[in-house]
């Protein structure tokens, strides 16, 4: 004869059940104020325009009369990387994406300029060259992260200013 079927009681425990997998999976609101990333990003940004009117420095000659299509690009590239890092600090549409533009241009230019004194044997310049492909890197890290993406966002609805309270119908300060 079979032994009778043991009775066994669940164990409560005093710790709360797992969530479900339906839970841990959404996202955490996304904060109303600016991202902690934004201001590095408007400092990669600024290096970046920096690093371009450097370069259009290194590539200009006293002698020959004018601007050249060099430095023309050169300008054009630090503006670009100014604009962007200015439309993503103020949150505004896509800045994201003008400010990776602006960064992702002299990163390969740097790569290319680092490629081709390798293959000409001199190791000091690629190293030069390498070092200034920090300023490119970060900026590109930076646009295309997350918290930035969601903070230039078309659709992002920014808190509207509040009056300050000092006009007429303020009624401030007294």
């Amino acid at each position: 004869m079979p032994p009778p079927p043991r009775r066994t009681t669940a164990r409560r425990s005093p710790r709360a059940a797992a969530p479900s997998p339906s839970v841990r999976r959404a996202a955490a609101p996304t904060p109303a104020g600016r991202p902690l990333a934004a201001p590095f990003a408007l400092v990669f940004g600024l290096l970046v325009a920096a690093e371009d009117l450097y370069l259009g420095w290194l590539l200009w000659s006293p002698r020959g009369p004018g601007w050249h299509w060099f430095l023309t690009a050169s300008a054009a590239l630090a503006l670009l990387a100014v604009l962007g890092a200015v439309l993503v600090f103020r949150g505004r549409g896509r800045g994201w994406l003008v400010l990776a533009v602006a960064a992702a241009l002299p990163a390969l230019l740097l790569l290319g300029v680092a490629g081709l004194f390798g293959a000409l044997g001199d190791g000091g310049s690629v190293g030069w060259a390498l070092l200034l492909l920090a300023g490119p890197a970060g900026a590109l890290v930076l646009a295309l992260g997350r918290p930035i993406r969601e903070w230039t966002r078309p659709g992002r609805r920014t808190p509207a200013a509040r009056p300050s309270g000092t006009g007429r119908r303020g009624g401030g300060g007294r």
